[in-house]
């Protein structure tokens, strides 16, 4: 259990460290980019050298890494976004309730049973991330072009996440081992890493972007507990008592409350009655998808 609580409360910080960023204007982008250097750097340190060789390259891990690094990097910024532009609540939630698409995955790659309680769980959930992501019509001056865009953002977030958890459970069953565990880690913070350094020193060129220690000191911040969520995340689907269609939703109902309420006490966020409505719906969702199955 001590990776399940490791993964939750770490990724807990990552969503709720956004709206810190905004507050001291830090450079979201870069504090990213900054964070998967700080990520491959931990990853190094606790390996105890660096693990990707010539030899690494050409596995059937090292590809699905990449792969990896690209969804990193791209839903980074997108929770990034939703957390500032929305609330960190519906960022939370449109991120972790993506259990849906790794679920229906497991029952057609693995056999897992998802019938009764359990689908009663599924369709709850996407009732609870309508719910939960739902703003009012807001009464300030902006424009409606900026209104449509930011409401699509927990969507993008919902299938990327769940693109992304369905990866790391089929290569966690099918390639990871306790040997080569470390190395497709820091392959896949690695991936992520190189496309933003490109990126970024473009902006940097084009006088896009501007270099401040603080965006710096916030990537490390962040990278270290990035680089720690995902290794609890692995090693607790790897030694976890239930499938992994009950153990996916475990861990993110978990990461849902515990953003949500902290959000709430740190930042103030207010949230309406329809939104706390689908907070609660989509603890009982997840509940049903983990435990259905029992009932």
């Amino acid at each position: 259990m001590l990776y399940l609580m490791g993964s939750i409360v770490l990724t807990s910080y990552l969503t709720l460290s956004f709206k810190v960023c905004e507050k001291y204007r830090v450079s979201v982008f870069q504090a990213i980019v900054f964070n998967y250097l700080t990520c491959v750097i931990t990853g190094s340190f606790v390996n105890g050298s660096f693990p990707i060789n010539s030899q690494s390259i050409h596995t059937a891990w090292f590809q699905w890494a990449c792969v990896m690094g690209i969804l990193f990097i791209s839903i980074f910024n997108i929770i990034g976004l939703t957390a500032q532009k929305i609330s960190v609540a519906v960022a939370s939630v449109a991120n972790k309730l993506s259990l849906i698409i790794p679920v229906i995955l497991s029952v057609y790659l693995y056999n897992e049973s998802v019938k009764g309680w359990k689908l009663v769980g599924i369709i709850l959930a996407l009732v609870a991330v309508i719910l939960t992501c739902y703003q009012p019509s807001s009464r300030e001056h902006k424009s409606v072009s900026e209104n449509k865009w930011k409401y699509l953002l927990p969507f993008i977030l919902f299938l990327g996440s769940g693109l992304l958890d369905s990866i790391i459970n089929h290569v966690q069953k099918t390639y990871v081992t306790a040997e080569n565990n470390n190395a497709y880690l820091i392959s896949g913070f690695l991936s992520a890493a190189t496309i933003g350094i490109t990126v970024l020193l473009v902006q940097y060129l084009r006088k896009k972007q501007v270099f401040e220690f603080k965006n710096l000191l916030a990537g490390i911040l962040i990278g270290i507990p990035n680089y720690f969520s995902i290794w609890c995340l692995v090693h607790f689907l790897k030694e976890s008592p239930w499938q992994s269609s009950a153990s996916i939703p475990i861990n993110n109902m978990g990461i849902v409350l515990f953003s949500s309420v902290v959000a709430w006490l740190l930042f103030k966020e207010r949230l309406s009655a329809i939104n706390w409505i689908g907070i609660i719906l989509s603890s009982v969702a997840i509940y049903f998808i983990a435990f259905g199955s029992n009932f």
